[in-house]
């Protein structure tokens, strides 16, 4: 019965791990109907990803309950972080991105409340590397040094989708439309304190640091937080 009634899916993301695996109903969810919510907040204007190009306000919208980053060929893009954060609990968010250049990287990312990157560790648990969108992974970061590890699936993430990841003491397990599809125990090297989720458009420039061929752009139909009774919520 639970299953039946887990709020997250509608008919961009029918079929979710939350209804699959009877998740309840989210501590929190966002679904950008009245535009961008205020426990959202987009970075910028800000130097880029790696110090090359800019993340700015000003590409993201709302329209029709769906938020868009947009990403010029030039590397102007937008990336956003739901506060407050939480060590342990599941995310889950219905995400689209259109075709592109490489040099636009799609990513959906737990990040250290403290920015305390790498000691603090990041959980990149839906990114795009390819133009073509049909190759998405995870890449689970420790250090210092920066070090990481992960996996791969392939799926055309043109189309809506929605990417879940469950990260407790002893496992981090992602899920796409509700199929797990990587997941590892190697809890020595999960994030020591609590993280944000945030949705970011990344620049990575072309040989050379010249623009890339085209621009992209990458959406959210709904986001949704739970926390786990061994969560810690970030202060």
């Amino acid at each position: 019965a639970v299953a039946t009634q887990v709020a997250g899916a509608d008919a961009h993301c029918p079929t979710t791990a939350a209804r699959r695996f009877g998740w309840g109903e989210p501590t929190r969810a966002s679904d950008f109907g009245d535009g961008l919510p205020p426990d959202w907040h987009p970075y910028g204007p800000e130097v880029g990803h790696n110090k090359k190009g800019v993340r700015t306000p000003e590409a993201i919208r709302t329209a029709r309950g769906v938020v868009t980053i947009a990403g010029t060929a030039d590397g102007t893009t937008g990336a956003m972080s739901w506060h407050p954060g939480q060590r342990y609990g599941r995310w889950e968010a219905c995400v689209r991105m259109d075709p592109g250049p490489d040099a636009l990287h799609g990513v959906l990312i737990l990040w250290p409340v403290a920015e305390d990157f790498p000691a603090g560790g990041e959980i990149d648990w839906m990114e795009i590397f390819r133009g073509h969108r049909e190759e998405v992974t995870v890449n689970i970061h420790h250090g210092p040094p920066d070090t990481s590890f992960g996996g791969k699936v392939e799926r055309d993430a043109t189309r809506w989708t929605a990417w879940a990841v469950e990260w407790t003491p002893d496992h981090i397990t992602t899920y796409a439309d509700g199929e797990e599809w990587y997941s590892t125990d190697r809890s020595d090297l999960f994030p020591p304190r609590p993280m944000n989720m945030t949705m970011q458009l990344d620049w990575f420039p072309p040989d050379g640091g010249g623009p890339a061929e085209s621009g992209s752009a990458m959406q959210m139909d709904w986001a949704h937080q739970w926390a786990l009774p061994e969560s810690e919520p970030a202060a």
